[in-house]
């Protein structure tokens, strides 16, 4: 049993494929310790480069049909215009007609609609930094995503003025919960009357023509709840128009999006818009409504936006490369290096005349222990020759008296 154990473990110590090179085989040398220095520190900053990489998350887009036909649709408005609250109304109309009493109401405000100098360079902030992340979105979206950043939501800083003058405005704030199909919010001239066939209308009869003016400014229109990362193309819009009858037309695409990040895990919309506006004239084939409309509707598919760590067994195959190449490449380059060396030594004789004084004290050294071995092993050799002949003299006498 012993036996065949002892056959077991040499069979299986010959397959070793790393075989250990005893002490006093190997040589150090400064060039070898000077690479392996250089191979530590290149190797400790690949490693952090890499576990840098490993903790930064990535994002990834997808897409499928939204399946959440149910639930309700927030559209989060605040819009004012340069009109009188009395003389004008601001509600939502669905493709079902149903009874804009059930969707909310908007709060309205009396306010002066030229701004203060502090609110107005808020205003222009506002439009400047939109506009910026409109234009550069598909480069800074990770960031976005990551920052936490939802738009620029700062509220308006109150007048530090008091103006004199009357109030010439109305804003209209707040949150309407409306149905998850297409719809109409609008503002026009006269407050809104429901009517008994389903939808509304509004009573603009008391309303002077020189009354109207639908110049108006939008501080922030969004749909769904907050998230990071999203963009409102809206925030900070400010339309001026010298006309009375004139037509504010925006046409919106609500896409529903899934967010999930480290810290976050939401259903909310993403929208683009496209505007129009002309004036009202009916003797020039202008014919229409003026106000501001808000045109929207729902795209059937969802966009899935989710952040995510890269697997933890990519970081290790990745660390074993590094560590493996940097070792097996700064070997290779050693030897090179060597083996260059050695044959530009051999071939101008630079080693034997700038041998310096440790080489040539190692060198006498190994002389000195040749030098003293050398009689031993001579006298050895010829007492071994001598027997040798003595041996054969004393064979070849005794095949001769056989003979």
């Amino acid at each position: 049993m012993q036996l065949r154990n002892r056959k077991a473990f040499k069979v299986v110590r010959e397959l070793d494929a790393f075989p250990k090179v005893p002490e006093g085989y190997q040589e150090c040398s400064a060039s070898g310790g000077s690479i392996s220095i250089l191979v530590l520190v290149l190797s400790a900053i690949l490693i952090i480069s890499e576990i840098r990489y490993y903790t930064a998350t990535e994002f990834k887009y997808d897409y499928e049909v939204d399946k959440h036909f149910e639930g309700k649709l927030s559209i989060n408005i605040d819009i004012t215009v340069a009109m009188k609250c009395h003389q004008v109304g601001a509600d939502v109309l669905d493709i079902t007609g149903q009874n804009v009493a059930s969707f909310g109401k908007l709060t309205e405000e009396e306010v002066h609609f030229e701004l203060s100098p502090n609110q107005r360079k808020h205003l222009k902030s506002m439009s400047a930094i939109n506009e910026y992340i409109r234009n550069e979105y598909h480069s800074i979206h990770k960031f976005l995503w990551r920052s936490g950043f939802g738009g620029y939501l700062a509220q308006m800083p109150p007048r530090e003025d008091h103006p004199q003058t009357p109030k010439n405005g109305c804003r209209f704030y707040g949150t309407l919960d409306v149905n998850k199909v297409a719809g109409n919010f609008h503002i026009t001239a006269g407050k809104s009357v429901p009517l008994n066939i389903g939808g509304h209308a509004h009573m603009a009869m008391m309303v002077k023509e020189s009354d109207y003016n639908f110049t108006h400014r939008i501080e922030h229109f969004s749909f769904g709840d907050k998230v990071s990362g999203r963009i409102n193309p809206l925030d900070g819009e400010e339309k001026n128009t010298n006309d009375n009858y004139h037509m504010y037309q925006y046409f919106i695409q609500v896409v529903p999006t899934h967010v999930k990040t480290l810290f976050t895990d939401i259903n909310t919309y993403q929208f683009s818009v496209t505007e129009q506006n002309r004036t009202i004239s009916h003797g020039k084939g202008s014919h229409g409504i003026p106000g501001i409309f808000v045109k929207y509707d729902l795209a059937p598919m969802m966009v899935k936006v989710i952040e995510s760590h890269k697997p933890f067994s990519q970081l290790l195959i990745r660390l074993c490369g590094i560590i493996g190449g940097l070792f097996a490449t700064s070997g290779m380059l050693h030897g090179m290096a060597g083996f260059l060396v050695d044959v530009v030594c051999c071939r101008y004789g630079i080693g034997a005349k700038h041998q310096s004084p440790t080489a040539k004290r190692e060198a006498e050294a190994v002389k000195g222990r040749h030098g003293a071995l050398g009689p031993s092993v001579a006298s050895q050799a010829g007492r071994l020759t001598l027997q040798n002949m003595q041996q054969g003299l004393r064979t070849f006498e005794d095949l001769s008296k056989e003979v």
